[in-house]
């Protein structure tokens, strides 16, 4: 793991600024609702899909302080915000909304940091422990498992759909272990980490560019690789009607593997 004082001493001041905001407006989130509040469908986001309480509050406070900072935000609430910067953040504020407003403890706060279009670093922050994962593209950090094979590997997924049932139980029957997180960043972080050997979504393309942009450069940071199970580019894009379904695995070769099981 990094230290925090040397997440501190590089990471981009926005995105510590964000990460900060995130972790504050969470707790007193928390503190200040009940669990069915939380839950509550505060507005319709900007990708068009129903935002509860908990992600409105602590997405306010993260666009707010990102903003601050004069950089641009894209957030799957309120979607693009302009500042005119050539810096921007792509943010989950809280992924795991479900779990977080129920109480379990698999939320995370996750953004990328985006330089005219190209993802330079990025961050994690599990919101119910504080723990941060931070790396920055082309520098080494933490380390996959390493694994090469579906066959002995133990694999995340996205809870099955019955559009992609067949291709969801694929995967299961060919891996060693599988687990349902609910909480995609955290599953890309413990890939990163080597303490999950892949996450995928099985075909259903419900990934968002802000649930897996992050991964993109923690995997990739920890020599593993995050594509998209039908070989479309993960870029950075303000359109939020794109979805993929991301496939992040701990070699190259486990994720092509895992791609042609998703296709069948």
């Amino acid at each position: 793991m990094i230290s925090t004082k040397y997440i501190g001493e590089h990471a981009d001041t926005a995105l510590l600024a964000a990460a900060d905001a995130a972790l504050e407006a969470y707790g007193e989130a928390l503190a200040n609702h009940s669990p069915a509040q939380l839950a509550a469908v505060a507005m319709d986001g900007a990708d068009g899909t129903p935002a509860m309480l908990i992600d409105v509050l602590v997405e306010e406070a993260v666009i707010a302080a990102a903003t601050a900072a004069g950089v641009n935000v894209l957030s799957e609430e309120r979607g693009w915000i302009d500042v005119g910067s050539a810096v921007s953040l792509v943010i989950d504020p809280v992924d795991g909304s479900a779990n977080a407003a129920a109480g379990v403890p698999l939320a995370c706060f996750s953004a990328a940091v985006a330089v005219d279009g190209e993802f330079t670093e990025a961050m994690t922050v599990w919101l119910h422990t504080g723990e941060r994962w931070w790396a920055a593209a082309g520098r080494p950090a933490f380390g996959t498992s390493g694994r090469r094979s579906v066959g002995e590997s133990a694999v995340s997924m996205l809870r099955p759909h019955p559009r992609n049932w067949d291709a969801w139980s694929r995967v299961a029957r060919a891996a060693t272990r599988i687990r349902i997180l609910s909480c995609s960043t955290l599953d890309a972080a413990l890939v990163a980490t080597g303490a999950v050997d892949a996450f995928v979504d099985t075909g259903s393309d419900t990934h968002r560019l802000m649930d897996i942009a992050a991964a993109t450069v923690l995997v990739g940071a920890a020599g593993g690789a995050v594509v998209d199970a039908y070989g479309r580019p993960i870029a950075f894009d303000t359109d939020l009607t794109r979805r993929w379904s991301g496939v992040v695995a701990a070699t190259p070769e486990l994720a092509d593997e895992l791609c042609d099981l998703i296709r069948g």
